[in-house]
């Protein structure tokens, strides 16, 4: 029996998401509640280019305060034969929350590459999304007070694999106006200089809801199961994250004539 890089992928998503707290030794797992507010748009120039723009309202709890501001934008090109490249910049401004808290506020500067791939198959939809970011985390640093100040960058490498799985469940296919289930694993993986004890940095285990307006507006609310390895590659989080989420894209191509 061939194994796939998607199932392998899966298998070990899943052993990290579910794995016993007696079968890690002694690390430390916390368990809180996060929810997540996202849009996602992906706007057509022509028939290869288009823009791509996302922004990410994260909270810490069930919206009492910040755990993460994301925004994120780039460029995508489409292969006639149907994949999709992209390449872009995001601003991240992580804070401290939760029960392992962060010294202080850190920015991040994040360039990041992807690779989507799309196939169907009866009525289940599957996507693969392959994605590289190269971070600038700020360097942090404590003085003789106790008062942190930054100090530079810290540069890290980081590797995502995402595979999903959607299916719509009130017609036979995806159209306008249809009720569908969305479900995916997504596995982090650092690299290259500068990554501690945590090469394996967290894992998204995530089911939804959705609904279809038209092909270019979705809505989408579900579970996000998020655990994340500290850098220390001790302390661990295991979030219960609420995830509502906005898909909304604008077509600029003119019009084929008839």
């Amino acid at each position: 029996m061939k194994i796939s890089l998607m199932s392998i992928v899966c298998i070990i998503g899943l052993a990290v998401t579910i794995w016993p707290k007696s079968m890690l030794g002694q690390n430390q797992i916390d368990t809180q509640n996060n929810s997540w507010y996202m849009y996602f748009g992906n706007h057509r120039i022509t028939e290869k280019w288009g823009v791509h723009t996302e922004y990410q309202w994260r909270r810490s709890g069930w919206g009492e305060k910040w755990q993460q501001s994301l925004a994120r934008v780039g460029v995508d090109y489409y292969f006639a034969a149907g994949p999709q490249v992209s390449s872009g910049y995001g601003w991240i401004v992580s804070y401290p929350y939760g029960k392992q808290p962060a010294s202080s506020t850190v920015q991040e500067h994040r360039i990041w590459q992807q690779l989507i791939l799309n196939q169907s198959y009866w009525r289940l939809y599957f996507n693969h999304r392959f994605r590289l970011e190269q971070r600038f985390l700020e360097n942090m640093v404590a003085n003789e007070n106790g008062d942190f100040y930054r100090d530079g960058f810290n540069f890290r490498n980081r590797a995502r694999y995402r595979f999903m799985i959607s299916v719509p469940l009130t017609r036979s296919k995806m159209e306008d106006n249809t009720l569908f289930l969305s479900v995916y694993d997504e596995l982090f993986v650092g690299f290259g200089k500068g990554i501690g004890k945590n090469i394996l940095d967290q894992n998204r285990l995530f089911a939804a809801l959705g609904w279809r307006f038209n092909k270019n507006f979705n809505a989408q609310i579900g579970y996000l199961n998020h655990y994340v390895i500290k850098s220390d590659g001790i302390h661990h989080e295991r979030n219960h994250t609420l995830q509502v989420s906005i898909s909304y894209n604008l077509d600029f191509r003119k019009p084929k004539s008839q």
